[in-house]
């Protein structure tokens, strides 16, 4: 099965560029701005703007151009979290090196309860999901005892890598908020593209906090379970010129990429 899934992302991938920027979405499909590795090596130059990203989807998460803070997508609406814990809706003109959205329609739905932390929370998800090879769109919505967020501040060039950005980010603590998680499930063999296991972002019902979610307590929230069956990945160009300072060496006996 693993085979099959993996074999079928890398034919799709591989005539990616000959799908037209306008192209309606298919039904189930994930749209993504950039790969993970990319962003990991510092690439923040944002090329889509959130005009052709709000067409590919209605619901997901991501960051900004140059890094600035995280971005979370529910019910048609998207919002930027900076640093400082503010929240403001993002303009169609702003661009993202880093973005996963979806049309979200879902298709399962369930209860988590109980939860001391996200560890706890992501293993009552597993028992939710139909399988562990697939792609899916989760979306949770309750009253949380507590939420941990962090969001990054706006990097300048030459960009550091995504580890030493984070060294940097700004995590608060938020008490009994009501509020939705945005996020997505990625089987490991994914590998560098997306993230692999669970993503998610968080926003508060009166959005005015959020941020990407690093813990959580739940007494109680519904969710919401969307599968995907393709991811349809957007490549961003220049990525080398971008983060040459941070490249990594190439393996093996070959000579590293000249600068």
């Amino acid at each position: 099965m693993k085979t099959i899934r993996l074999l079928g992302l890398v034919l799709l991938l591989a005539f990616v560029p000959a799908i037209e920027s306008h192209a309606e979405p298919a039904e189930g499909t994930i749209f993504q701005v950039s790969t993970l590795a990319a962003l990991l090596e510092g690439a923040y130059d944002g090329q889509v703007t959130f005009a052709e990203l709000k067409k590919r989807g209605n619901f997901g998460l991501g960051t900004l151009n140059a890094l600035d803070g995280e971005m979370i997508a529910v019910d048609r609406e998207f919002y930027q979290v900076r640093a400082n814990g503010k929240v403001f809706p993002i303009a169609d003109s702003e661009k993202t090196p880093f973005a996963v959205v979806t049309t979200f329609k879902a298709e399962k739905f369930g209860l988590v309860t109980a939860a001391k932390n996200l560890q706890e929370l992501q293993e009552q998800l597993d028992r939710m999901l139909p399988e562990k090879d697939a792609f899916f769109a989760v979306k949770i919505l309750g009253i949380f005892p507590s939420v941990k967020v962090r969001s990054v501040p706006r990097q300048a060039p030459p960009y550091p890598g995504l580890e030493e950005a984070l060294k940097h980010q700004t995590v608060r603590e938020l008490e009994r908020v009501a509020g939705v998680v945005v996020g997505f499930y990625f089987p490991e063999y994914i590998g560098t593209v997306s993230v692999p296991g669970y993503h998610f972002h968080f926003i508060t019902a009166d959005r005015q906090a959020g941020g990407h979610l690093l813990d959580c307590r739940v007494d109680s929230a519904g969710v919401e379970i969307a599968s995907s069956s393709a991811l349809d990945l957007r490549l961003l160009t220049g990525v080398e010129a971008q983060n040459p300072l941070h490249r990594r060496p190439m393996r093996g006996n070959r000579a590293p990429a000249r600068e």
